[in-house]
C-alpha cells in the first residue's frame, strides 16, 4: 500500500504551510491583516499536521519527503520593494494548493479504506485549507491594483 507516501507528502507541505506562513507573518508585520491572520492560518496547518501524523503512524511504511524544499524554493528569492508581499501572497497560495490537492488524495483512499476517522479528519482539515486558499486569494485580489499599477519599482 502508497498511502504512506502520500501521508508523508501531505505532512510535510502541512509543516511547510505553517513555516511559510509564519515566516510571511514576520516579514510583512506592518501590514495590518497579514501579521495576525497569518499567525493564525500558520497554527491551522501546525494542528492539521499533528492530526497527519497519527495516520503516519497508522499506516507507517515508506513515507515522502518529495516537498521538502518547495517552500524554500518559492521564498528563494530575496525580495524587496513593493511587489514583495503580493509575491510572498502568491506563493503561500500555491503551498495552500499543493496542501488541498493532498488532502483530495487522501480523501479517496480513506473512502477506499473505509477509515472513518481518515475521512473525518479529512473534512475538518481540507475545510480549513480551503478557508486559507480563499483568504490568500482574496488578499491577493486586494493587493494587485494597488501594486501592480500605483507602486513604483
Amino acid at each position: 500500500m502508497l498511502l504512506s507516501h502520500y501521508l508523508g507528502l501531505l505532512e510535510n507541505s502541512e509543516k511547510q504551510l505553517s513555516d511559510a506562513f509564519e515566516y510571511v507573518s514576520r516579514k510583512h508585520k506592518d501590514e495590518p491583516d497579514i501579521e495576525q491572520i497569518c499567525q493564525k492560518l500558520s497554527a491551522w496547518s501546525r494542528e492539521h499536521h499533528g492530526k497527519v501524523m497519527s495516520f503516519c503512524q497508522k499506516y507507517s511504511e515508506q513515507q515522502s519527503s518529495e516537498p521538502d524544499k518547495l517552500k524554500r524554493d518559492l521564498f528563494a528569492e530575496k525580495r524587496s520593494g513593493s511587489l514583495t508581499l503580493l509575491r510572498d501572497l502568491h506563493d503561500l497560495w500555491l503551498l495552500a494548493q499543493e496542501v488541498q490537492l493532498c488532502w483530495i488524495v487522501i480523501r479517496q483512499a480513506a473512502l477506499g479504506l473505509r477509515d472513518e476517522e481518515l475521512k473525518a479528519t479529512h473534512e475538518f482539515c481540507n475545510a480549513r485549507t480551503k478557508r486559507q486558499s480563499d483568504w490568500l486569494l482574496g488578499r491577493i485580489k486586494q493587493a494587485a491594483p494597488q501594486t501592480l499599477l500605483v507602486a513604483e519599482q
